[in-house]
């Protein structure tokens, strides 16, 4: 059981997120399975959507026990068709779609030259594609009905790009760039009640790191990684509020500002220190392509345990010494 219970919106937020209607896409692990149970507990109707049925379900019996409703929708984000057939599963249920979040992605780690180049696509299919797919539809159905929220889960590579992550950060700065075009669209349109919100986490403990594929020598990682509950609380309160650009925590914020004012070197100082975790210290791996191409029955929870192994291997090293 991966319950949020204790991750706190606070009872004005709680009682704004009760009764509306949340589609996730990427729903079964990580952010989107954090999200779903703690709107779950707010009394909100969630919509589950993602490629592991089994695990949807599971999901969504955590929702349903803490009071909210769920909806299960098996859904590929990289298929059009089942994009539109989740909205249209969504609207014969609940006759509405208040929060269309956008949370389905994957990672590939290493040189960009020795990652292969259908690992690379299907970043794009997934990351990039799949949130024009899932814009479009939701977009409609908020012009439709005069209101909306549209949320992407980015990152702070959106705005700061890493090394050993190319593809990865290309497709983040597209959904940046995205956001921003899509949000003077709808205000040139007259649409003041819809809008487009970026969310930018650092680095987060989440089975996104076991999921991506990885051919950097080294079991995946970085520095200093933020607890999900962060992220959680920032997507769910990013529904209620009125910014289009959202980094999460001190080490987000301060990495967005850096690079506003000095870029180059913000840049350079984020590459190297994932080069010290990534690539010099961290234990060896054999290069998979993670859950790139198909889900992995492995990493179903909210929070992975990352951070907890890391500190295990540092006590390990100290007393080998």
């Amino acid at each position: 059981m991966s319950s949020c219970a204790t991750w706190n919106l606070g009872a004005s937020g709680q009682r704004k997120v009760k009764g509306k209607t949340f589609v996730i896409l990427g729903a079964s692990s990580g952010f989107g399975r954090g999200v779903a149970e703690q709107l779950g507990a707010y009394g909100a109707n969630v919509v589950l959507a993602a490629r592991r049925t089994d695990l949807l379900e599971e999901v969504a019996s955590q929702v349903r026990a803490a009071g909210g409703t769920a909806l299960v929708v098996t859904t590929d984000i990289t298929k059009p068709d089942e994009v539109e057939r989740l909205a249209a599963a969504t609207l014969q249920q609940y006759g509405k779609i208040d929060v269309w979040i956008n949370m389905a992605g994957v990672g590939a780690i290493g040189r960009f030259w020795e990652i292969p180049l259908e690992d690379q696509a299907r970043i794009v299919d997934i990351n990039l594609k799949g949130f024009i797919y899932g814009s479009q539809v939701a977009i409609k159905q908020f012009r439709s009905q005069g209101y909306g929220a549209l949320i992407y889960m980015g990152s702070i590579e959106s705005v700061n790009p890493l090394a050993y992550h190319a593809s990865y950060a290309a497709t983040k700065g597209g959904v940046l760039n995205l956001t921003q075009a899509l949000n003077q669209e709808l205000r040139l349109d007259g649409h003041k009640n819809i809008r487009v919100v970026n969310v930018e986490p650092w680095a987060v403990d989440t089975p996104f790191w076991q999921h991506a594929a990885n051919y950097s020598g080294g079991t995946a990682r970085m520095a200093a990684m933020d607890p999900p509950r962060k992220v959680v609380n920032a997507t769910i309160r990013a529904s209620l509020r009125r910014r289009n650009e959202l980094p999460v925590g001190w080490k987000a914020k301060g990495t967005w500002m850096s690079h506003r004012v000095f870029p180059r070197f913000t840049e350079w100082f984020s590459a190297n220190i994932i080069h010290k975790y990534q690539i010099e210290n961290a234990p060896p791996a054999p290069p998979t392509s993670g859950a790139v191409h198909a889900p992995m029955e492995s990493g179903r929870g909210v929070e992975d345990g990352v951070r907890k192994r890391i500190k295990a291997e540092k006590r390990q090293q100290r007393q080998n010494k």
